[in-house]
């Protein structure tokens, strides 16, 4: 058993030389780049998602948000400094509107984090009551 494994492995040994020493010496050439004129084609610049994608533009409380600061602290799906509007609107009902209007009105802390939200003292009771109105709209 033992000289017939060594017979195998001798005659595989054999094959293998025989097979890569056949003769010639050819070597596979790699290809190389031809050099271009062209210049590099410029990807165009990824759009911004839209803030909402609802028809938010012709809503009132919309336009009282986009014309005042809000949307430098807040966004629609995601947490920026203050909640997301999202977040705000699963957290109220239609019963918090005036509570919710007075706190922007206001202004204050300690519902969201430590960081305060600015006073808006120069908006009207009725204005932000439509900002809430549209917050809440946007319940998921």
């Amino acid at each position: 058993m033992k000289t017939q494994l060594i017979n195998t492995a001798m005659i595989l040994g054999v094959l293998t030389m025989a097979l890569s020493c056949s003769g010639k010496n050819e070597t596979t050439p790699i290809p190389i780049p031809l050099p271009s004129t062209e210049q590099p084609v410029k990807q165009p610049a990824p759009h911004p998602e839209p803030i909402v994608t609802t028809n938010a533009s012709n809503d009132p409380g919309f336009k009282l948000i986009e014309g005042a600061d809000c949307l430098a602290c807040h966004k629609i799906d995601s947490k920026l400094i203050g909640p997301s509007y999202q977040d705000v609107a699963s957290k109220y009902t239609k019963a918090d509107i005036k509570r919710l209007a007075q706190k922007i009105i206001e202004g204050g802390k300690g519902n969201w984090g430590d960081i305060p939200m600015t006073p808006h003292e120069g908006l009207s009771k009725d204005d932000a009551q439509q900002m809430v109105k549209y917050i809440l709209s946007l319940k998921k």
